[in-house]
């Protein structure tokens, strides 16, 4: 269940961005999960980003040392893994994080290029995010560290 809900919500945002723009489309691309239109992205020189969620409140941060979920009540480590990003568009406009933890269960991470508002402030982040564990959907906003 935990995987189609990934795969379906990967295949529709990759979708999304090919018909968006369809002269960008790469018509050979490489295959991940299920036939998927995504590449691996290039080396984005160890940036780092943070993740804010609000309703609840949760953040990822983001780094070569590690991947941090928090929430108030919680916090979770990963290790850093490079990012997916969707073949044929520029690597930072779509960076899919594959977090597997120590329990072998896997998380998404989606960070899209455009503005974000969270909700309560009147912050604009350059990035939107929605991450993906288990039955639970959370999204979120998204900056350079």
């Amino acid at each position: 269940m935990k995987t189609q809900i990934s795969s379906i919500f990967v295949a529709g945002l990759t979708t999304t961005l090919m018909l968006s723009n369809p002269s960008n489309a790469n018509t050979t691309s490489q295959s991940f999960d299920n036939n998927f239109l995504i590449s691996q992205a290039t080396n984005r020189g160890g940036e780092e980003l943070i993740v804010n969620g609000t309703e609840p409140f949760w953040s990822i941060t983001i780094s070569r040392k590690g991947i941090v979920y928090s929430t108030p009540e919680s916090r979770q480590n990963f290790p850093y893994v490079t990012p997916i990003a969707a073949s044929g568009r520029p690597a930072d406009l779509v960076r899919v994080y594959r977090l597997r933890a120590s329990n072998n269960v896997t998380s998404t991470l989606v960070i899209r290029k455009g503005s974000c508002s969270d909700g309560m402030s009147d912050i604009k982040y350059p990035y939107s995010a929605v991450y993906i564990s288990g039955n639970r959907v959370l999204e979120g906003c998204a900056r350079a560290k």
